[in-house]
């Protein structure tokens, strides 16, 4: 897999990203997601692209406050203008270095030519 179909980022989870249960927001996952979905279909296409659809995204395991998140997103799926992007959360322990798979989900983007219209992109082959 190249470099430029996945994207990583990393966050630190702070009070005002968290739940009264001390644990991070659905929304604030969600945006966390959306946005390496974005990128990562942006490095593929290197075109300007938005979001389709979200589909489903799995919460297994909560994420605190004061855990570093690692967001990972991988370009998985082409068709004429769409990428499906996956994308996953790791919470970390930054004192003990434990890592655990937290979130899942799946972002459809799709690529747009200088007028907003939807506009090819390279197969995953290309």
């Amino acid at each position: 897999m190249t470099a430029h179909m996945e994207a990583r980022l990393l966050e630190m989870v702070f009070p005002d990203h968290t739940n009264h249960l001390g644990t991070l927001f659905g929304g604030q996952a969600l945006a966390w997601m959306d946005k390496a979905a974005f990128i990562a279909a942006s490095r593929y296409s290197r075109r300007s692209v938005v979001t389709a659809r979200s589909e489903q995204v799995d919460f297994k395991l909560p994420i605190r406050q004061g855990q570093l998140v690692e967001t990972v997103a991988r370009v998985v799926e082409v068709g004429r203008s769409s990428m499906q992007v996956e994308v996953e959360l790791i919470a970390e322990d930054l004192l003990t270095g434990d890592r655990e798979l937290c979130t899942r989900g799946r972002f459809v983007m799709i690529a747009l030519d200088a007028r907003g219209r939807p506009a090819a992109v390279q197969s995953l082959q290309g």
